[in-house]
């Protein structure tokens, strides 16, 4: 009894996704990076592509700009009996994820279901003429860069401990709790934390950055809560919004938050306590929503033990970690991600198809990769320019990969003269802070870390040696 039950149940389901593909004007599926899986022949027609074309295996947003696929991938849900316009037509359109049976999702499924629309013209009108109000009202209020760049999906990498990562990303998606995510220089950290606002319910609002490192302490501030007009010479008749009032609405991404001075750490508490700023020099109260990302590289459990940042701020923040692991950690994700790097340059430098052969990927993976995927990166971008942007090879990957830190020997053995100490030192310093600085993945703030020296000595001297 039971296997009849379960025959007629997947003959059900076979005839009613038969008959949905016969009824619908177009069908189409995606795997879980939103590459194209397969297209029916009904589709490519509405899409105006040849059917001799093939489609598979290409991004789904090269092929139908703004598809809303991505987003079903990132939030697991689907989007039901949605309009959309595609090259001055609408259609209403359904989406629906895949699961596997451990709950994982593999793809996606969109259905074109009608595309007469003749008798709605004038509202479908109105719909365009209020995106299109509306898009421009958002470019006025994103003040520049505001938006977040990045999906769930486009954290590369099927290794499990990147697969806890996207997953903990989606369930923080899902929630406006503080998240911190640790990691070491170079993983990702601002990717993901963009990703996370991108499939959350704050997609719509600002996504506004501070590097807490980077911003001198007394400028800080005013860089968290603003100024009012007249607060310090210079400052014009407008005041200066803060990044917390930028991001009112949105998320703020905290990024090196070990790094905050205790003064701000105090006001910072305070302020997503009490849901509200108060701009330097001002008297007047700005009530503010905000949803909080941050991420260090440090270890902020031992910095509370020491006294260098708040407990209770920590609380606050630390509310969902997520650990981004180190590219050592998952040699097996950096064929994939030098592929995906390569796709990327190809496109943006209008580039054939860049290969890269298995023996310049295993290459790539004996190297330890201190500044993880952004010393990846930088190293495929090096590779392509030397190659002219051929297929890369064992040879060419041997030629920039860095060596292991040893001794050089003496450029000549003739007697040479001396020079000051002090001339000496200087050249010593150089030379440290740039093999540092190759170490680092051209990182200032991870060599300073590596050469233990203060981050504002570090900044200072670069500058002293052009660095």
């Amino acid at each position: 009894m039971t296997l009849d039950i379960l025959d007629l149940r997947n003959r059900a389901q076979s005839s009613f996704f038969e008959i949905f593909e016969e009824l619908a004007e177009g069908a189409i599926a995606t795997d879980s990076a939103s590459r194209i899986v397969w297209i029916n022949a009904k589709y490519q027609k509405f899409l105006g592509i040849p059917a001799s074309r093939n489609l598979v295996g290409r991004p789904i947003a090269e092929v139908i700009p703004g598809s809303l696929i991505p987003r079903v991938l990132d939030t697991g849900r689907p989007i039901l009996l949605d309009l959309m316009e595609y090259d001055d037509r609408w259609c209403i359109v359904s989406r629906f994820p895949l699961f596997d049976t451990a709950g994982t999702i593999i793809g996606a499924f969109g259905f074109v279901l009608y595309d007469n629309l003749n008798e709605i013209l004038p509202l479908m009108n109105k719909v365009r003429r209020l995106r299109t109000a509306l898009s421009k009202a958002e470019s006025n209020l994103r003040n520049g860069e505001r938006r977040s760049r990045y999906s769930i999906s486009q954290f590369i990498g099927t290794t499990p401990g990147v697969l806890e990562v996207k997953r903990q990303a989606r369930a923080a998606a899902l929630s406006n709790l503080p998240v911190v995510i640790t990691g070491e220089t170079g993983t990702g950290k601002e990717i993901l934390a963009q990703a996370i606002h991108a499939a959350s319910d704050r997609a719509t609002g600002n996504f506004v950055a501070v590097n807490v490192a980077a911003i001198p302490e007394a400028l800080l501030e005013v860089e968290f809560f603003g100024a009012a007009p007249g607060a310090y010479t210079g400052l014009g008749k407008q005041g200066r919004i803060g990044k917390m009032q930028l991001a009112d609405g949105g998320t703020l991404f905290l990024d090196e938050v070990a790094d905050m001075p205790p003064a701000i750490q105090t006001k910072l508490l305070r302020a997503l306590q009490e849901r509200e700023i108060e701009p330097l020099g001002g008297n007047a109260v700005v009530r503010i929503d905000v949803r909080v990302i941050s991420a260090t590289s440090r270890d902020l459990a031992a910095l509370v033990e020491t006294g260098q940042f708040r407990a209770d701020l920590s609380y606050r923040l630390n509310t969902y970690p997520i650990r981004i692991p180190p590219l050592r950690e998952r040699h097996e994700d950096i064929g994939a991600l030098a592929e995906h790097m390569l796709e990327e340059i190809a496109a943006r430098d209008g580039l054939r198809s860049i290969s890269i052969s298995p023996a310049a990927i295993r290459a790539l993976q004996g190297h330890g990769w201190p500044g993880n995927v952004r010393e990846l990166r930088n190293i495929v971008e090096r590779i392509v320019l030397e190659s002219g942007g051929k297929d890369i090879d064992l040879a060419g990957v041997r030629a920039l990969l860095p060596q292991p830190a040893g001794i050089d020997p003496p450029r000549t053995a003739r007697p040479i003269p001396l020079p000051r100490m002090a001339e000496a030192l200087a050249a010593l310093e150089s030379d440290l802070m740039r093999a540092a600085m190759v170490q680092a993945g051209e990182d200032r703030a991870r060599a300073a870390e590596l050469l233990q020296m203060p981050r504002s000595t570090f900044y200072a001297k670069a500058r002293q040696y052009g660095i």
